[in-house]
Parts: C-alpha cells; sequence; structure tokens
C-alpha cells in the first residue's frame, strides 16, 4: 500500500534528509538514492526495511544537507564534467538549446559536492540507521491509517457480495422448474414417441448438473471466511484473503455458467464486479 515518511539525521558536519515514499507492489521491491559513501551499507538498510515495511515499491533517499560552517567541502570536476557533456550531448539529440541552466540541475546530483573526510564511523551509522527506522516507522504508520479505510471498504464490498447470494436463494425452486418445463416443450415439438419414465431419470440426471446449491453454501462458507481473516492481527493476511477471494471467483464463475437464468446472471455480473475490486484492494493489503 502506499504511504511516505521523513527524518533527520543531525551530525556534526552535516544534516542527512531521509524520505521513504511506498507504493503498491505483491513484492519487496526496494530502490535508494543515497550518496555514494553509504553503499557498502545498503545490505543492512535493506534488511531494515523488511523487517518494518514486508512488502511494496520502497524508494528511499538520502541527501545531504552541510552546515554553513562546514567548509572542508569540495566540488567533483571529473564528474561534474562527465554530466555536462552527457547532459549537452541528449540536449543536441533533442535539439534543446543549451544554456547555463544545466549548471544548478547538475549541482544537485549524487556525489557532486563531497566533504574532504568522509568515511563514516561508527557513531555516525549508528544515528544513520536509527534515523532511517524512523523514516520506517513513520511510513508504516501512513500506511496503517490508510489500511483503516481499505478495510471498510472490503467489508463493504464483501457484505455486498453476501447480500447477493441470498438473492439468489429464493429462485431456485423457480429456476428449476422453468428449465424442466423448457424441455418438455422442446420434446413436444419433436413429434416422437419417447419413454416418459426413462425420460423422468434423464431429467433427474441432467437437472442435477444444474443444480447450484453446492455452489452457494460453498460460496458462503467463503465469505465468512473472508470476514474472519479480515480481522485477524496476522502479518500474512493479503495473502490469506487472496487465495480466499480466489476460490470465491471459482464459485462465483460456477454459478454463472451452470444458471440458466436471467435474473441470476446480472446478480452473478454483480458479484464478479465487487470480486473485482476486492481482488484490487488485496495488492495493498500486507
Amino acid at each position: 500500500m502506499t504511504g511516505y515518511g521523513k527524518a533527520q539525521c543531525r551530525l556534526k558536519h552535516k544534516n542527512l534528509q531521509i524520505e521513504v515514499r511506498a507504493l503498491n507492489s505483491k513484492y519487496l521491491d526496494i530502490t535508494f538514492r543515497i550518496p555514494q559513501v553509504y553503499r557498502e551499507k545498503e545490505p543492512d538498510f535493506r534488511k531494515l526495511v523488511s523487517q518494518i515495511l514486508v512488502r511494496g515499491k520502497i524508494e528511499i533517499a538520502i541527501t545531504e544537507d552541510y552546515s554553513e560552517k562546514q567548509t572542508d567541502y569540495f566540488l567533483n570536476k571529473h564528474l561534474f564534467k562527465k554530466y555536462y557533456r552527457e547532459l549537452k550531448e541528449l540536449s543536441d539529440e533533442l535539439g534543446v538549446k543549451e544554456s547555463q541552466n544545466l549548471f544548478p540541475a547538475i549541482i544537485r546530483l549524487p556525489d557532486i559536492l563531497k566533504t574532504q573526510n568522509e568515511e563514516p564511523g561508527t557513531e555516525e551509522w549508528n544515528e544513520l540507521k536509527n534515523s532511517l527506522g524512523e523514516a520506517l516507522k513513520n511510513t508504516d504508520k501512513y500506511r496503517l491509517s490508510d489500511g483503516k479505510h481499505m478495510e471498510a471498504d472490503l467489508n463493504i464490498r464483501i457484505k455486498s457480495i453476501s447480500e447477493l447470494l441470498k438473492q439468489i436463494r429464493p429462485d431456485e425452486k423457480q429456476r428449476i422448474d422453468i428449465i424442466k418445463e423448457k424441455m418438455r416443450k422442446s420434446l413436444a415439438e419433436l413429434d416422437f414417441e419417447y419413454d416418459k419414465n426413462r425420460l423422468e431419470q434423464e431429467l433427474i440426471y441432467y437437472l442435477e448438473k444444474f443444480d447450484i446449491n453446492e455452489e452457494k453454501v460453498r460460496l458462503s462458507k467463503h465469505i465468512d471466511y473472508f470476514s474472519e481473516t479480515l480481522n485477524l492481527a496476522d502479518s500474512d493476511i493479503g495473502k490469506k484473503l487472496g487465495f480466499i477471494a480466489q476460490e470465491m471467483g471459482r464459485e462465483i464463475n460456477t454459478l454463472g455458467a451452470k444458471a440458466f437464468d436471467a435474473d441470476i446472471q446480472k446478480i452473478v455480473i454483480q458479484m464478479k464486479e465487487e470480486l473485482e475490486k476486492i481482488k484490487e484492494q488485496l495488492f495493498n493489503v500486507l
């Protein structure tokens, strides 16, 4: 699910701004935009992210904000020139008139400005890790708030499917009688002799294939199980709800295939619409 969090890490010679953005994803996909000096700690950062956010497309940005008193920094001229040449070449290809406006953009790119003594010590690593943890927790709080609204929406959708299912039940006997009568009329139009006893036996066998009571019972059980699971405090609830929704889809599809009734088909379409909205939301549930 979506989320956003930020934190500051105040060090002696500079401040670090940490921002975390989370988007929907079935898996954990982490990307970093951080100064080169912190790259060696990326595996530790990934481990911390996986412990707190679990799933999602996560983007983590760490930017440096040097204090005014800090003077021991230098411009990485080699990298600056490299960026400039590549941007100028791209400008020429696109037919964009080159201007000195490239300079402010390049100066903000990673590793253009560096301090003379950039090697972080143990204390700096610990402070950065704590601040990253704070940003991740803020992101998780954002997600929890978003999740409350999502839970309410899922409850509405599943209750809607339950109410639609109840509308099918009164039609069952009438539906079978209509199918049976249609068969008899079709046979009468053929105008030939047939064994009525054998016909009744075949009708019983044939109509069993149109019986949808089992599908209705199973769908009802799945709906109850979905509601129960939704209220669990489980770290893997998203996958469970996904499996249940998949089984609900099977029963709803079978109902539609066996219905042979316009009114039931309309109800089935409505249930499918609600289930699709549920499935879309489940991509956001951890």
